[in-house]
């Protein structure tokens, strides 16, 4: 991502909870109020996932509530399609069949020319024990930094 672009929405859980492998990113069809309130930042990915339906690829379980000043408004867990190149999309299908992985969107966010995006990760998952080990490693090098820091006064 480039400096312009500006969240909407972070998944900060996915990156403790899986083992990122690779990042990509893709379009999102929405509808109008949607965007109103991504723009406000009220959207949660927190437990949504990608799914497949069809051969295309759909956002599952994303929680974008409606909007409060329109009576037009939209589903606030709705499925929503995500756009990618057929490659990608069989790509990322054969990944989901054969090895198990989960494809977990990492952020939401609107690029330089206005349009939502979603980055999305393939997945896979942690032990508890994995999960020490990261704290573990995060500790210390907070610690290092904090004894590093203290040597230099």
């Amino acid at each position: 991502m480039r400096t312009g672009d500006r969240y909407a929405a972070q998944n900060r859980r996915a990156r403790h909870d899986y083992l990122i492998e690779d990042t990509l990113e893709a379009g999102l069809v929405l509808h109008g109020t949607e965007v109103k309130v991504l723009r406000q930042g009220q959207a949660s990915i927190a437990e949504s996932y990608a799914d497949e339906r069809g051969g295309e690829l759909f956002l599952v379980n994303a929680n974008i509530p409606e909007y409060g000043a329109s009576h037009f408004n939209h589903q606030p867990r709705r499925p929503r399609k995500l756009l990618l190149h057929r490659k990608e999309v069989n790509r990322l299908l054969g990944a989901i069949r054969r090895e198990g992985v989960t494809i977990v969107p990492l952020a939401i966010y609107f690029n330089d020319r206005g349009r939502a995006k979603v980055q999305l990760g393939l997945a896979r998952g942690k032990r508890k024990a994995d999960k020490r080990q990261a704290e573990k490693a995060r500790d210390w090098q907070r610690d290092k930094a904090r004894i590093m820091r203290a040597r230099n006064l």
